[in-house]
């Protein structure tokens, strides 16, 4: 089935929340690293980079359960990591996929009957917060669809096949989207079912719900919620963290 290991059963009959959280952690960090390295488990001022993903949604009033999808190489380091840190939202340990679609998918698969909705956030994208999560949860249970996002602030050229300017777009009506990216569960359900159907492939959740014929809401987040991708986020996240402390 594809689950390393199920780590929550215990906690489950105490577990509130209508919000099924799937941390995606199984990319090959090739920007980060030519040696195999998983960027979610570099540490950052005594912290792995994904725990401090995992502890955002930890403490989210709204999470009733944390699904982890991983590299199969990864999981017993995940496991230990869970296991010795009393993250008891984390509900299972899932091997992930050839692409970050398939990864959503599996883990998808394995959230809670009593869900109603569903997040999918980038593992390494450690610098989200609480407010944050709950801002697009509240959108997404107004709207069905909804994602953390930035306004554009420079000036953006769309260029053509030759590398020169061939339009300027209107940065009123850019934005920059990140993660979390929350929907109704059953409209990704039928987001998933229609991408399968169609051949559609996808960088992104909010892509499978355009695709299906829905909007999504933009929700206004914290350009620090930077996802790290190459060694230098790892200053750049470090700084924000030692911020935070001295707040």
């Amino acid at each position: 089935m594809g689950i390393f290991s199920r780590i929550g059963n215990f906690f489950k009959s105490q577990r509130s929340g209508d919000l099924s959280a799937i941390i995606l952690c199984a990319g090959n960090s090739t920007r980060f690293s030519s040696n195999n390295e998983s960027k979610q488990l570099v540490d950052i001022d005594g912290k792995l980079v994904i725990q401090y993903t995992i502890e955002a949604f930890q403490r989210c009033k709204f999470v009733r359960e944390i699904i982890l999808v991983v590299r199969k190489e990864d999981a017993s380091s995940y496991n230990s990591l869970v296991c010795n840190n009393g993250y008891d939202k984390v509900e299972c340990i899932v091997i992930g996929g050839e692409t970050r679609q398939i990864s959503a998918m599996k883990g998808f698969k394995h959230i809670s009957d009593k869900s109603k909705y569903v997040s999918i956030h980038d593992g390494a994208r450690c610098l989200v917060t609480e407010e944050i999560i709950c801002d697009v949860y509240n959108a997404a249970k107004k709207y069905s669809a909804a994602t953390a996002a930035t306004m554009a602030t420079d000036t953006v050229k769309l260029s053509d096949n030759e590398g020169f300017i061939s339009k300027t777009l209107n940065r009123e009506n850019l934005w920059n989207v990140q993660t979390p990216q929350i929907f109704e569960k059953n409209l990704y359900k039928l987001s998933i079912e229609n991408a399968k159907a169609n051949g559609i492939a996808v960088t992104d959740d909010c892509m499978l719900v355009e695709a299906y014929g829905r909007k999504v809401k933009l929700v206004e987040s914290d350009k620090k919620n930077i996802k790290i991708t190459v060694k230098d986020d790892i200053f750049i996240a470090e700084g924000i963290i030692k911020q935070r402390k001295n707040n």
